[in-house]
């Protein structure tokens, strides 16, 4: 019982990098346990802030990618489920 109420509290979410963020951790993925549910897309990014403070340097330009949606950073809950990718998608330079 512990177990299955543990689950329901926190799981296990894959988090793929790219462009700049991707330079700023030094990885192109990786996984992060445990993440807290319910949780806000701009609790989601202090999580990630506090894994990697390089990050902060994209704070108002970076957007999340979930299940092929973008959630811009702030209160929007993200319903994740265990095993679920989420990008870090960078502002791209463009012409």
């Amino acid at each position: 019982l512990n177990t299955l109420c543990k689950f329901q509290s926190s799981l296990s979410v894959i988090v793929l990098y790219f462009a700049q963020s991707k330079d700023l951790t030094g990885l192109k993925v990786e996984e992060i346990s445990p993440v807290p549910t319910p949780i806000s897309s701009g609790d989601l990014w202090g999580l990630l802030l506090q894994r990697h403070p390089r990050l902060s340097i994209l704070q108002d330009h970076v957007v999340l990618a979930w299940r092929d949606l973008y959630i811009p950073i702030g209160e929007e809950e993200v319903p994740l489920r265990d095993g679920d990718e989420v990008a870090v998608v960078p502002p791209l330079s463009g012409g």
